[in-house]
């Protein structure tokens, strides 16, 4: 597994924090489903772990919470990356045990799996093929959506399923934006990221360090949408590793030029890192940036 591409300097997705209406509900889905641990716990919030360690999922209850309404931009799913393909072969062998309903693609750069938590918020768990398989044309990626093929992986399987092993990271996420083009121009020009793949004019994929992904952008169910409100269930934040001072500084001022708000964010430092700054993207999004990363 090429694991350079959740490392510095590369800018990568290291925590997301979503909103849930029930935890205990939530935690035992997570738990027993997924198969994170759980790193602490308090009567509102939960954050998980692989490694017990560091989080690189927390949820929080919001009370009489409101369902996701379908035209809202926020989480269009959170991807978690395993190890290896053999790992994915035991997940797949494991769910299926508990009868989950799943969706399924190959990529190309990747194999996924698509479940969503009880709240419906998206989930991919997936595993990377070598990068050396990759296609790149120029800038651009290729990566295709085709069934995946359970019989191979179940073969790699050995049955041993102790939940997310360790060495699992949070892969990337993919949002539902309400404007491509205001979002492109977001990420490439105030964050840095480039742009690896175009699916028509509906959504685009976007990295670091020739990552397939990093961060996921459509607008199949958001176009023109507004966020959801803060008393939904859905996603909260997610958390951006910059590399050192001078990247952030150089970020802040982007933003500031581009008329967004540039907030000090204060986290504890187990749900994700010591925060340093954090600001809202065109669709409502909330990012929190850190230093704090490998």
């Amino acid at each position: 597994m090429a694991t350079h591409f959740h490392k510095k300097p590369n800018t990568y997705v290291s925590h997301v924090q979503i909103k849930v209406s029930n935890l205990e509900r939530s935690l035992e889905y997570y738990k027993n489903i997924i198969g994170f641990d759980v790193l602490e716990q308090t009567e509102k919030a939960a954050a998980f772990t692989t490694d017990g360690k560091t989080s690189i999922l927390s949820i929080e209850q919001v009370d009489n919470a409101l369902p996701l309404q379908r035209g809202q931009t926020g989480l269009y799913h959170f991807a978690i990356l395993l190890p290896t393909r053999k790992d994915l072969g035991n997940f797949i062998q494991h769910i299926s045990h508990l009868n989950v309903q799943i969706g399924a693609g190959d990529h190309h750069v990747s194999e996924a799996i698509y479940l969503y938590d009880p709240d419906g918020n998206g989930i991919e768990v997936y595993a990377d093929r070598p990068e050396e398989q990759w296609i790149w044309n120029g800038n651009t990626v290729y990566m295709t959506t085709e069934p995946v093929n359970f019989r191979s992986l179940l073969n790699l399987a050995d049955g041993h399923w102790n939940g997310l092993p360790k060495g699992t990271v949070m892969g990337h996420i993919h949002l539902s934006v309400s404007d491509l083009l205001k979002s492109e121009e977001f990420y490439t020009k105030a964050l840095g990221f480039e742009v690896v793949t175009r699916y028509g004019s509906q959504a685009l994929f976007i990295s670091t360090g020739k990552y397939h992904h990093h961060i996921g952008l459509n607008t199949w169910e958001s176009l023109g949408g507004s966020p959801s409100s803060e008393k939904s269930v859905g996603l909260k934040s997610y958390t951006l590793v910059l590399d050192n001072e001078e990247q952030a500084e150089k970020i802040k001022g982007h933003l500031k030029e581009m008329g967004h708000v540039v907030e000090r964010f204060e986290g504890a430092s187990k749900y994700g890192g010591h925060q340093e700054f954090s600001t809202i993207d065109p669709s409502g999004i909330r990012i929190v940036f850190t230093l704090d990363g490998e």
